[in-house]
């Protein structure tokens, strides 16, 4: 077996869902900036990054949320960061984010335009992902998880403990996201 194939390996034997992190163990500024970029670098559906990273450090806000967070009572407290993965709502051919995209970020001619917001009409429609406001969001959360797979393998290359959660109270820290101005309900 080559050397980056035992590394591979030796990454996915490492990875265990870590219950419970060393408090006095702080992953370096590098280290961070890579397992995000590696997020941020990550595959999705025709190529929209339908997602939002925020990184949760403020201990106050944690404690804020702990209440609500059954999935997570131990990691709030000893993680040394803690990476909140939002996904986009209304992610369709003509909403304004993916018009940025389109016409700012991969600058389609205008000529090409149309084509391309038919093709992804067809596609949506062709797999129900349009039929409505939960199928759209539901497809935008499996591609949140592409990433969070990326950063996890990205955390185990650098030997780095992660864990990945669920259990939320999702209304209650909706609310409080909301109020600290972390979380835009319209678009997340």
């Amino acid at each position: 077996m080559s050397n980056m194939n035992q590394t591979i390996i030796e990454a996915f034997d490492f990875r265990h869902a870590t219950k419970k992190f060393n408090s006095n163990k702080k992953i370096s500024e590098e280290d961070f900036d890579t397992i995000l970029e590696s997020g941020r670098l990550s595959p999705s559906s025709l190529g929209l990054e339908p997602w939002r990273f925020v990184v949760i450090q403020n201990k106050k806000l944690r404690d804020k949320l702990k209440p609500y967070s059954w999935g997570a009572q131990k990691q709030l407290d000893t993680a040394s960061h803690f990476v909140l993965i939002f996904a986009r709502k209304n992610v369709t051919a003509h909403s304004n984010y993916v018009q940025h995209l389109i016409r700012g970020i991969k600058e389609y001619e205008d000529s090409t335009i149309p084509a391309v917001e038919e093709k992804f009409d067809n596609f949506q429609a062709s797999f129900h992902i349009a039929d409505n406001d939960r199928t759209l969001y539901d497809w935008a959360s499996k591609q949140t998880y592409i990433a969070l797979g990326n950063m996890m393998t990205s955390a185990a290359l650098l030997g780095i403990d992660s864990c990945p959660m669920e259990g939320f109270d999702l209304d209650k820290v909706t609310e409080i996201l909301s109020e600290e101005g972390i979380l835009d309900t319209e678009h997340f």
